[in-house]
């Protein structure tokens, strides 16, 4: 008796998704890496204090944090906090031992005066900025000067600033621009990295969604669809949520900023003529469709 031969099983139709998972998942770890390296570098830049002026045993340490940047009022806010050191303060740093003043640069508005054996407090004060313009928003710079001079009972004392920012949304570098017995640095305001990268990411996507529109466009256009309901309602919500996106650009830029000139001006008026011209040869196709019938 014969044996029989039996076929084999058919294959399973269909290409594995290993070859292409692999490279999504190499890709997403190294977005990850890049992401967190740039996190930590921008956190390591803002955590740095900066330091200017004497470093004598008997002096005036000014601890100065920018809480936040106004371009558009062109200032930011400094937290001041004074510690006297060594001779001319008393219960480890809380009180001067005289009367203490710190006269501030022309920029700084006003000055400060502590009283003798007072506990000191921290204030806040505000610094004038120069250079630069919100209107070039995200590339706007701008510039200051911050100086303290002490003077204590009369006469003057040295005096150190230690500097640091705490304003996510800008990055200020700071140079000393003296060795005497006041603090003097030179400040630099820039918008930071994370929201330059957001911006740009915007960008992106408003001229991204201006492309597709177009070629919506093209096909309805082309293909003599009539008025297509659903793709009119897509183009007219993309119109709409282009500017609520827009407004939600960090920082509130101003009207008329580079982010606007740059991309989102121009992606509304191309979204709104695509919108115009799809009504437009819809309703003209329409009519033609319905004399032919």
């Amino acid at each position: 008796m014969s044996a029989t031969w039996d076929p084999p099983p058919p294959r399973r139709s269909g290409t594995s998704l290993l070859p292409v998972l692999i490279p999504i998942a190499v890709l997403i770890v190294a977005a990850v890496a890049v992401g967190s390296w740039l996190q930590f570098s921008e956190r390591q830049a803002g955590d740095r204090v900066r330091t200017a002026g004497s470093t004598a045993a008997d002096r005036v340490d000014v601890e100065a944090t920018v809480q936040r940047v106004d371009a558009a009022g062109r200032e930011l806010v400094l937290r001041v906090r004074v510690v006297p050191r060594g001779a001319l303060g008393e219960e480890d740093g809380t009180a001067p031992v005289a009367g203490l003043g710190l006269q501030t640069s022309a920029a700084t508005l006003g000055d400060l005066a502590f009283k003798a054996h007072e506990r000191l407090t921290p204030r806040d004060v505000q610094v004038a900025l120069t250079g630069g313009s919100i209107g070039d928003y995200p590339f706007d710079t701008y510039k200051t000067d911050i100086e303290f001079r002490a003077v204590m009972d009369g006469r003057q004392v040295p005096v150190r600033i230690l500097f640091s920012n705490n304003d996510t949304l800008f990055s200020v570098t700071a140079e000393p621009l003296t060795a005497r017995q006041e603090a003097v640095l030179g400040l630099s305001v820039a918008r930071s990295g994370s929201l330059l990268v957001f911006v740009g990411f915007m960008m992106v996507v408003m001229w991204a969604l201006a492309a597709s529109v177009i070629i919506g466009t093209w096909y309805l256009m082309t293909r003599g669809e009539g008025l297509v309901w659903p793709a009119l309602a897509w183009m007219a919500a993309t119109l709409f949520a282009l500017s609520a996106f827009r407004n939600t650009a960090p920082g509130t830029p101003p009207i008329g900023c580079v982010l606007d000139w740059f991309a989102f001006l121009w992606a509304e008026s191309i979204i709104a003529l695509c919108l115009i011209a799809v009504v437009v040869t819809g309703v003209r196709t329409s009519l033609r469709q319905k004399d032919a019938a």
